[in-house]
């Protein structure tokens, strides 16, 4: 059975690469960043909205759809692009990362993670196989990841190593469960924690298993920038060369300027729009507190050049006040902003990949950005 999807690297620069990720619902220009739809919205925003900022992606969230409103009522209602009115392609998460940050509410076995929600303390058990019934036949999504463990860090090497493990077994049932599919495909996740040879093994296992793409789980859980780049400088180079490579939950922009360095191609993080709700705004030159009250009676917009009404039109002035009078209006605006700007850092990073200019971005981003890694 033929496919829709595959992968076509345009250009390099570097380890650095932009490509294009073909899918049945339409093609996605790498690198890219998804805004996260947790529970069925990137929030604040309209699907008009973050569609306008050139996303083409989005991701949503199994758990937080499995509980509500529940994934048999999202396909009565003809799956979950019709039900948020959003034709591009979505990207599921399996359900693991909740595995380890509802840790105080789930408990893990070789067969699957019982969770009691956090609603209402009813108990859900979501397996391999359930999961991919969810993310696959009922959500309707483009990408499914496979369900894995997820570990918090700092993490025993023994500990790691038994995640690890239970997340390729995990994997070989997703990928029999998911079966052949014409117009979806299905990620593995590499895990191992900041743990080379196990990063290795990790994308041994799942290469003998086959995927479509293949996902970097297990980081951004507490190890620092530092740390998760020492880890990439290993971990990217474990997988194919001729498949997309998701870096899961990162991250600031300096983190995706630095691991695009390292030839990661996806990205996904709740950061720009949680970053809106909290008055803060990512600009060239690094992270603003729209709070402070030097921005009182500064009339400069967010970035005049930015093709974002949101970041184009209005004043920094109006944003200080929107945020510290709490009105609702200051957090979709400053989420679009958010939004748009990570979608022009790929955009940037794509052109100066194409143009063999990586290295020279990458530098003047830092140098532009320096506080970001500590904002």
């Amino acid at each position: 059975m033929s496919s829709p999807f595959a992968f076509e690297i345009k250009a390099t620069s570097g380890a650095a690469r932009t490509g294009l990720f073909k899918t049945a619902r339409g093609d996605i220009p790498t690198p890219a960043f998804m805004p996260v739809g947790t529970a069925g919205t990137v929030k604040a925003l309209t699907t008009d909205q973050v569609a306008d900022t050139g996303a083409a992606i989005i991701l949503g969230n199994t758990y937080h759809l499995m509980l509500r409103p529940g994934p048999d009522r999202v396909a009565r209602l003809g799956g979950l692009h019709k039900f948020m009115r959003w034709d591009k392609p979505i990207l599921t998460d399996s359900g693991g990362f909740q595995v380890m940050s509802l840790s105080g509410i789930s408990k893990v076995t070789e067969e699957a993670v019982t969770f009691k929600s956090h609603l209402d303390g009813s108990r859900h058990v979501l397996s391999p196989e359930r999961s991919i019934a969810i993310q696959a036949d009922l959500l309707g999504a483009d990408i499914v990841m496979q369900l894995d463990e997820c570990v918090s860090w700092p993490a025993e090497k023994e500990r790691a190593a038994q995640a690890m493990r239970l997340s390729a077994r995990w994997g070989a049932r997703c990928k029999t469960a998911f079966g052949d599919r014409d117009h979806q495909t299905l990620f593995g996740i590499q895990q191992g924690s900041t743990y080379a040879d196990l990063r290795q093994e990790s994308s041994m296992r799942l290469q003998e298993i086959g995927f479509g793409g293949y996902a970097i789980g297990g980081l951004a859980v507490g190890e620092g920038h530092q740390a998760m780049c020492e880890t990439l400088d290993d971990c990217t180079g474990f997988l194919p060369q001729d498949r997309p490579r998701y870096l899961m939950g990162v991250g600031k922009p300096i983190d995706l300027v630095e691991a695009v360095a390292r030839g990661v191609d996806m990205f996904d993080c709740v950061l720009p729009t949680r970053s809106g709700r909290h008055g803060q705004a990512w600009t060239w030159d690094g992270p603003i507190n729209l709070k402070n009250a030097r921005f009182a009676e500064d009339e400069s917009p967010l970035d005049a050049d930015s093709a974002c009404p949101a970041s184009r039109l209005y004043s920094k002035a109006y944003l200080h006040h929107l945020i510290r009078a709490e009105e609702i209006l200051g957090q979709v605006l400053l989420s679009w902003h958010n939004i748009a700007f990570y979608q022009a850092l790929t955009a940037a990073m794509r052109e100066a990949i194409q143009t063999d200019r990586y290295d020279q971005f990458r530098a003047e981003f830092r140098a532009r950005h320096l506080r970001d890694t500590a904002a």
